[in-house]
């Protein structure tokens, strides 16, 4: 687990990339953010949507998720949760794995590093990218 940040002030702009990053399960990117905060704030930056993001990050008050060399992503969920990532397209799915608490007390007994925590992701291919790969298959 990691250490708790201080705690950031919710300004406005913060409160709505939350609510707009609490409306989707989309694990979306800055970018992403940006066009859907933009409907909201039309004078807003993205440099300030990436700035917030990182600051909301590092506060604990959202996810920052870095899956396998691609944008990073964000998710309004907190709690230890694991994601899975499609190989093919990129999306970014929650997977409803119980988090293994007793890994980190395993690799703390395996190295003198101290632990802040730990990222798993898994990989795969989504049910749309499966089904468009049977479409081609078949033609």
């Amino acid at each position: 687990m990691n250490a708790p940040a201080p705690m950031i002030r919710l300004t406005t702009q913060r409160q709505i990339i939350l609510e707009e990053l609490s409306k989707v399960k989309t694990h979306p990117t800055a970018s992403e953010l940006y066009d859907m905060v933009r409907k909201r704030l039309p004078r807003i930056g993205l440099g300030t949507v990436y700035r917030n993001l990182e600051l909301m990050a590092e506060s604990g008050m959202i996810l920052k998720i870095e899956v396998g060399g691609t944008q990073k992503r964000f998710d309004a969920t907190t709690d230890e949760h694991y994601h899975i990532r499609c190989s093919a397209c990129g999306k970014v799915d929650d997977i409803d794995v119980p988090v293994v608490k007793e890994l980190v007390a395993q690799a703390a007994n395996t190295t003198p590093y101290l632990i802040l925590g730990h990222h798993v992701e898994f990989t795969g291919i989504c049910s749309a990218c499966q089904k468009q790969q049977k479409t081609h298959q078949t033609h």
